[in-house]
């Protein structure tokens, strides 16, 4: 029996579950995770404006000395703070004669090549051509119109989440070899939450899928697992604001308002020839308990925690991406 987000809380965040249930026991969740509602989740997803915007790194990644670069469906590209503080982005490669500008320092906000010092400051110069650039304040964003082929935006669509002054912020980076399509559809199925992840979701419901092209994909409620019986229960939503973000949002329990970003980013083959895709996932929780302010001092001892518990649970969630992509390639995908 899954255990419903009280409306009356208690004094700790934390809930004794009554009669667990051991995994193999747990009831199966195959039936309703049909693989037409994943696709029609991903169809949706899919559909949606992204604006060419890409997630290339977390804002914090990005310092006053040295550029932020990432390879973009197989595109070099480096991102800078300018003077201002407002960030730079475009080309990665020098257009004198090659250099990787990765490798080049910045020096009060112009970004200086390290072979022959052409100097960049943001704005066309020597053949170099800028890309729009965007800081929501967690993420980096690049926009990248010969690769996304769509309308451009002025700006990403960026997913609503807590005020980052009022919240405790990590963000976690992996690569698997696959497309951004399977990293979508592992998050679209959250059938797979208590039997891939036994060690942190348990009790796991699927109680909704609505159907209309501009809500949330899934409704679900699931318990946090923190240690033996102890759980925090909590009422979730699934949602793609755009073709490569995924966005799990708290509505109800502990924690209400916090969000999981996932953002599939693809960076280009690898010398295989195989896809490679970026998964750069940011934690944004929040609290309205008043405990949550020395939460949030202690931020830089949390923050590592957090990123070990996204990257364990990546570990099984791009397993699942890389064999969805393995199997759609050689034509022999069930879903």
């Amino acid at each position: 029996m899954n255990p419903q987000p009280s409306a009356r809380r208690s004094r700790l965040p934390l809930s004794l579950r009554r009669e667990p249930v051991p995994w193999d026991r747990q009831r199966p969740t195959w039936r309703d995770a049909r693989p037409s509602l994943i696709a029609e989740a991903l169809k949706r997803a899919q559909a949606r404006p992204s604006g060419n915007w890409y997630v290339v790194g977390a804002t914090a990644d990005l310092g006053r000395d040295r550029p932020l670069a990432r390879t973009v469906a197989d595109h070099e590209v480096v991102v800078w703070r300018g003077a201002d503080g407002r960030p730079h982005a475009g080309p990665g490669i020098c257009p004198h004669l090659g250099a990787p500008l990765a490798d080049s320092p910045v020096r009060c906000g112009t970004l200086v090549c390290h072979w022959h010092g052409l100097a960049l400051d943001g704005s066309a110069f020597g053949g170099w051509e800028p890309l729009p650039a965007f800081d929501d304040g967690v993420l980096l964003w690049v926009r990248l119109d010969e690769i996304g082929g769509e309308v451009p935006l002025d700006a990403p669509v960026v997913p609503g989440r807590p005020a980052t002054a009022q919240g405790l912020t990590a963000v976690y980076e992996g690569t698997g070899v696959c497309e951004p399509e399977d990293v979508v559809a592992n998050r679209l199925d959250p059938w797979h939450g208590a039997w891939l992840h036994p060690y942190s979701f348990v009790d796991l419901t699927v109680v909704g899928s609505p159907d209309a092209a501009d809500g949330p994909d899934h409704l679900v409620e699931v318990s946090f697992k923190v240690a033996g019986r102890l759980v925090v229960p909590v009422r979730a939503t699934f949602a793609a604001p755009e073709p490569r973000t995924v966005v799990m949002r708290i509505t109800g329990g502990e924690g209400a308002g916090s969000t999981v970003e996932t953002h599939a980013t693809p960076l280009g083959p690898d010398d295989r020839g195989r896809p490679r895709t970026a998964v750069i996932e940011a934690v944004v929780a929040a609290s309205d308990r008043a405990g949550f302010a020395f939460v949030r001092r202690a931020a830089p001892l949390l923050r590592p925690v957090m990123r070990a518990a996204a990257a364990r649970l990546w570990r099984d969630d791009l397993a699942y991406a890389e064999r969805r992509w393995h199997l759609r390639s050689t034509g022999r995908f069930p879903g």
